[in-house]
């Protein structure tokens, strides 16, 4: 689980390995992480952008980035919230995932909203 705030927005993650979607023999372990994204400061935040930073047991770094979230650019007023599902795939089966969103204020500010790294791990993995 991750959970970091920056500039008064809450980024929470809460990862789990998706067995129906991976193939071990295969050198495949998906996993699917659930935001929730928490404008707990006193002015509108708007998602821009997502940059993911996705690192499997091999060192191997995958980078993401794109435009808004599950096709969608949220704008957060001061007390709402928004949550989404997505999904990666890694060739090993322990991981971890970090990276921001890039906010932007109704005057013009932006920031990078924080997602502190988060392990994804297949259960059993470690042993």
């Amino acid at each position: 689980m991750s959970d970091t705030v920056t500039d008064g927005v809450r980024v929470q993650v809460k990862p789990s390995f998706w067995p129906e979607r991976s193939q071990p023999q295969n050198g495949q372990f998906a996993f699917t992480y659930s935001v929730t994204i928490v404008n707990e400061g006193q002015a509108p935040a708007q998602l821009q952008s997502r940059h993911w930073v996705i690192t499997d047991a091999s060192g191997r770094v995958e980078e993401v980035k794109g435009e808004g979230v599950v096709g969608k650019k949220p704008l957060l007023k001061p007390g709402e919230r928004f949550e989404y599902t997505s999904w990666a795939m890694l060739r090993t089966p322990f991981g971890s995932m970090r990276g921001s969103y890039r906010m932007v204020r109704p005057d013009g500010a932006a920031f990078d909203a924080r997602i502190s790294e988060f392990a994804l791990v297949q259960p059993h993995a470690l042993h």
